[in-house]
């Protein structure tokens, strides 16, 4: 029986970078052969969501939803217009924990496995510290280094806090870093001071965010005080540390691999030992 990966994503009327990383992601996957078919699909943009599964030929569907956290899109959304008999009880999760559920659409003949977002998954803490490599240049970085993961937070869900939180318990624990803290946009303790948070001169850090937009590019530089013409340097100097800032970790290759791996975690035929994306060393620049 063939096998199709769907890779559903939030897209954007305004931002045409919205899109990339799922294409980017699903063109590696689809350049490996993992899957007899690969797609994407969109809430803001086409394909939409609504006849994402009458584009796919294979019987058997896996959808991966490339979002951060659970909550409205993963568990409202995406399952209505997909035309799911979803019921969020059926991941027992405790906000972090969805992993998937098998379920038949209730307008087309095929057998579709609903994954847990990308951004829960374990894999993710490995995309995370990644990113701080390839943002510095430095496959070793960590000794003496600080950490900040930083999310949206919003008091309207929850556990878009527990999954920054969640990642950066995982790290700290791991004890490569000196310091690791969640930061947040919108909530308590705030990006805006993050120098107030770490006694490390360099501290890294990594927006969990799934495209670069005006979130990341914009707000985020602008809070921490790098921002300058336009874009920020990297490192930038402020208030006596070094700050690499790395942009949305969405476009970081290695999530290609998170995504295979939530499939293969419902049932995929994929080998998650061969990984996609190869380590990378190059140094991100906010200009």
């Amino acid at each position: 029986m063939s096998e199709a990966l769907l890779v559903v994503a939030h897209g954007s009327h305004l931002n045409p970078r919205s899109s990339t990383p799922a294409q980017d992601h699903a063109d590696a996957i689809r350049a490996s052969g993992a899957f007899d078919e690969v797609r994407e699909a969109y809430w803001k943009e086409e394909p939409s969501f609504r006849n994402a599964l009458r584009t796919v030929a294979a019987d058997e569907v896996y959808v991966v939803p490339l979002f951060v956290s659970e909550g409205y899109f993963t568990e409202e959304v995406i399952p209505r217009e997909l035309r799911l008999d979803f019921d969020v009880t059926d991941w027992e999760s405790d906000g972090t924990s969805a992993d998937s559920v098998t379920l038949r659409p209730a307008d087309v003949d095929k057998t579709v496995h609903y994954c847990g977002p990308v951004g829960t998954h374990d894999a993710m803490t490995d995309v995370i510290v990644r990113r701080a490599e390839t943002v510095t240049g430095d496959p070793d970085v960590g000794d003496g280094v600080g950490l900040a993961v930083v999310g949206h937070g919003t008091k309207r869900n929850e556990n878009s806090a527990k999954a920054i939180e969640y990642h950066a318990g995982r790290i700290r624990d791991g004890g490569r870093f000196a310091e690791v803290r969640a930061l947040f946009m919108d909530e308590e303790p705030e990006v805006d001071d993050v120098t107030d948070h770490f006694e490390s001169e360099d501290i890294v850090v990594v927006p969990l965010f799934i495209a670069d937009g005006y979130h990341t590019q914009e707000d985020i530089p602008e809070d921490m005080g790098i921002a300058d013409d336009g874009g920020y340097p990297v490192p930038a100097r402020l208030d006596g540390h070094d700050v690499w800032y790395a942009g949305a970790i969405g476009t970081e290759p290695l999530m290609a691999d998170v995504v295979l791996e939530r499939a293969a975690d419902a049932g995929a035929d994929v080998d998650v030992d061969v990984r996609i994306t190869p380590p990378t060393t190059a140094v991100a620049d906010g200009d």
